[in-house]
Order: C-alpha cells, then sequence, then structure tokens
C-alpha cells in the first residue's frame, strides 16, 4: 500500500468504537467526490468496523494495512451527485 497518496490525514488512535467511525465520516463530510482519506486507528475492531462502514455508506476502502499495533486505512469519498 503507497500511503503517502492521500488528501486528508485522520489520526484517530486511542479512541475506541465508534468514535473512530464518526471522526471518519464528519471528514469525509467535508472532502470533495473522490478525495482520499488516510485513517491511522489503533481501536482491535477498526478493520471490520471500517469494512461494514464502507459497505453502507459508498464509500471505498481502498486498502486496510496493519502496522504493529495501528491500523492504517485508506479510504476513497463517495461520488456525490447533485440534483438541480
Amino acid at each position: 500500500m503507497n500511503v503517502t497518496d492521500f488528501d486528508v490525514e485522520l489520526d484517530v488512535r486511542q479512541l475506541v468504537c465508534p468514535l473512530p467511525i464518526l471522526r471518519a465520516k464528519k471528514s469525509l463530510a467535508t472532502m470533495q467526490s473522490g478525495q482520499i482519506l488516510k485513517v491511522v486507528a489503533t481501536d482491535k475492531k477498526s478493520p471490520d468496523d471500517f469494512v461494514q462502514f464502507c459497505k453502507q455508506t459508498g464509500n471505498e476502502l481502498l486498502a486496510s494495512e496493519v502496522n504493529g499495533e495501528e491500523f492504517v486505512f485508506l479510504l476513497r469519498r463517495r461520488c456525490v451527485v447533485q440534483v438541480k
């Protein structure tokens, strides 16, 4: 995984469920469609939580990696179609 290709980085280390997901949701809401969010978490439930979050929201989980006690996720902001 090339963790240098992202637009926004979110550090949610030491936070437990549901805070990592809630913070990611808030960050993604401020981003443009197609931008990439890097999330660094330590909650052991994070891998499953982010898979479920992406399935439910339509955001794309590009990569998931374990670095010692940390989990690193790359999420692509879903495309939003605006109706005029």
